[in-house]
């Protein structure tokens, strides 16, 4: 089974991503904790990531792609995995695919957390006390997210399976939709 959630900065991928990996047995992969590692660590891809993350941008498809190709290939190997965070882009989108296709990884799934502006700006806002992230970071990265992420959800319908689900409602009954929806996919074919 090979997943990958799509959701707004506070939409909830990180959560699910934790919960669905447990739920299926496959590796979560989140390219932000792997990003953030490399900041934490302060390593020289740490210190570029720093620099895009501070201002709000994405991080070139490069790096993040670099970075992912082993998680990736081993999660595979294992069972699967639930991509969290990356692609970003139909760009990175249509590299990745081109990448893992010839590797057997790529995903066949995608979900959609649907969470309405004004929530994901409150939740980010309580999430980010004791943060830099302002109000002014905060709408900016969601910003960035409607222009370049939101026209993935026409290139995964095309291309794979996508799911909306509304992500606004309670942790549970979120990845309750989630599952009954990839477990019908899981019957239907290989995920």
């Amino acid at each position: 089974m090979r997943l990958l959630l799509i959701g707004a900065p506070g939409s909830g991928k990180g959560t699910q991503a934790v919960r669905l990996a447990e739920r299926f047995g496959i590796t979560h992969i989140s390219s932000g904790d792997l990003l953030r590692q490399h900041v934490r660590d302060q390593t020289s891809l740490g210190q570029k990531v720093k620099q895009y993350v501070d201002a709000g941008d994405l991080v070139p498809d490069s790096v993040v792609m670099n970075m992912l190709r082993k998680p990736v290939l081993a999660a595979t190997e294992s069972g699967g995995y639930v991509l969290d965070g990356f692609p970003r882009t139909v760009e990175q989108a249509q590299a990745a695919y081109e990448v893992a296709k010839g590797l057997g990884a790529h995903v066949k799934a995608a979900i959609h957390l649907d969470v309405p502006p004004k929530q994901l700006v409150l939740r980010l806002l309580a999430r980010s006390r004791g943060s830099e992230d302002s109000q002014e970071v905060i709408e900016h990265r969601l910003q960035v997210y409607l222009e370049k992420t939101v026209p993935l959800l026409e290139y995964y319908q095309q291309r794979e399976w996508l799911v909306t689900i509304d992500g606004s409602r309670p942790v549970d009954e979120v990845h309750e939709s989630i599952v009954s929806r990839v477990s019908a996919l899981s019957t239907s074919s290989t995920a």
